[in-house]
This record gives structure tokens, C-alpha cells and sequence, in this order.
């Protein structure tokens, strides 16, 4: 996919409201050569999603390994939503409780109190972190509305076919 082509999916407003979610799944090959699928807080900084992770954690060597990553983002409800995005994991590893992990539990129901007890917990738990800088090398929206998975999108075009002739 071209770069424009990837800004115009995820522009979209139903792209942007998942991209103001909290939780994606990222999906990653494990050193052991199986896949993994895990689900992670994330943000959107407008070209990057960045998740934060614990320095010990077991993905950094896979991701260091191979890079290539695939996240989905979607929604609960009827009809789904779900954002598909690729690219190659970048890891930043920083000191400290990096801005982006304190945001990804931004919309998550909290009292200011239990915020105030999370954050002294956090700060309390890591002496650093390690940024995971995905930046979109192909993106796909499905809304069941204007956009289908590409197979559906098969059938109905074949679907489509049987009815005229």
C-alpha cells in the first residue's frame, strides 16, 4: 500500500474511533517460530500506534528477532468494526514511565482515587519501559456497512454474477 492510501483508511472517522480505543491485539512470531497474539494498551499519535511493555517482557526478543507485526482493532458490538494495520515494530527502550502508557488507560473506568492508586502503583513497579513504535505499512478498515472482509467481498461479487445471468 502507498503511504496515501494508508492515511486515507486511517482517516476514516470509524478509523479514528478505533483508534481512540485502548486495547489492540498485536500479533507477532515468537522466537520458537509459533505465532502469538496478545492483547496490549496502546495510542495513536496520528502516524504511529505505540504500546508500552515491561522490559523483561517475552515479546522484545521476538519483535527484536522479527519485527513484522500485525494489530487488530475492533469493537463489541453489531455490526463489528475492526481496524487492521501491519507494520514493523521499532523498540525504544526508555527510563522512567513513558507519557503513552499512562494514556492507553485513559478511557478505562476509574475513580480519580483509583487512578491516583494505579499511577503510585505503576510508578512504583517500573524503573523503565520499553516502547513498542508501530508505524502503518497497510491498513484495512471493515465496517460490514462500506467495507466487507475481502472473501465476503468474493461472494457477493459472485453472488452478484449468478443473479444477472
Amino acid at each position: 500500500m502507498q503511504p496515501n492510501e494508508i492515511a486515507e483508511v486511517l482517516n476514516r472517522p470509524t478509523s479514528q474511533e478505533l483508534l481512540a480505543r485502548d486495547l489492540t491485539r498485536l500479533a507477532y512470531i515468537a522466537k520458537d517460530g509459533t505465532p502469538r497474539n496478545v492483547p496490549i494498551g496502546f495510542t495513536w499519535n496520528g502516524s504511529e500506534i505505540v504500546m508500552c511493555t515491561p522490559k523483561n517482557a517475552p515479546k522484545l526478543p521476538a519483535l527484536r528477532h522479527n519485527p513484522t507485526v500485525a494489530l487488530t482493532i475492533d469493537t463489541e458490538v453489531y455490526p463489528p468494526k475492526i481496524l487492521l494495520v501491519r507494520g514493523r515494530a521499532e523498540l525504544d527502550v526508555v527510563d522512567g514511565i513513558p507519557d503513552e502508557f499512562l494514556k492507553t488507560n485513559s478511557t478505562y473506568e476509574m475513580t480519580p482515587e483509583q487512578r491516583v492508586e494505579w499511577e503510585a502503583e505503576v510508578h512504583s513497579l517500573y524503573d523503565g519501559m520499553v516502547r513498542i513504535v508501530v508505524t502503518p505499512t497497510w491498513a484495512k478498515l471493515i465496517d460490514f456497512e462500506t467495507t466487507l472482509p475481502s472473501a465476503v467481498e468474493e461472494l457477493a461479487r459472485q453472488r452478484e454474477e449468478r443473479r444477472r445471468a
